[in-house]
């Protein structure tokens, strides 16, 4: 199976349903409201991204749409130069918070190596 400390990832891919869901089950909407919620958060955070706008959530992370200019790339089946058409990219920037708590750091702030 999965050897290596800090290796046991489930490998579950969360979907629109799971996350309707869970505020079905935690916030005690029906679950058409529930299911409601969930678009319009994820519809708000598309439209920001679609007009070019950073999306902030604290301690999670942000969401930036960056523009890529036009560069030459190669096809790696043939080796041939293509021209890549400038673009926007949606990247994401986890938070300090985030990357602890995927690290399995439970306090809130980095270790300087004092006692805390």
């Amino acid at each position: 199976m999965v050897s290596g400390p800090g290796l046991a990832m489930s490998g579950k891919t969360i979907t629109r349903a799971d996350l309707c869901e869970a505020v079905y089950q935690k916030v005690g909407l029906s679950r058409t409201e529930s299911s409601a919620l969930v678009e319009l958060v994820l519809l708000e955070i598309t439209n920001c991204l679609e007009r070019g706008e950073t999306v902030k959530l604290s301690s999670f992370g942000s969401f930036v749409v960056r523009k890529k200019g036009q560069r030459i790339g190669r096809n790696p089946k043939t080796g041939k130069e293509v021209p890549i058409s400038p673009r926007r990219v949606m990247v994401f920037k986890p938070s300090a918070i985030l990357k602890q708590r995927i690290n399995g750091s439970a306090g809130g702030q980095h270790s300087s190596g004092g006692e805390e």
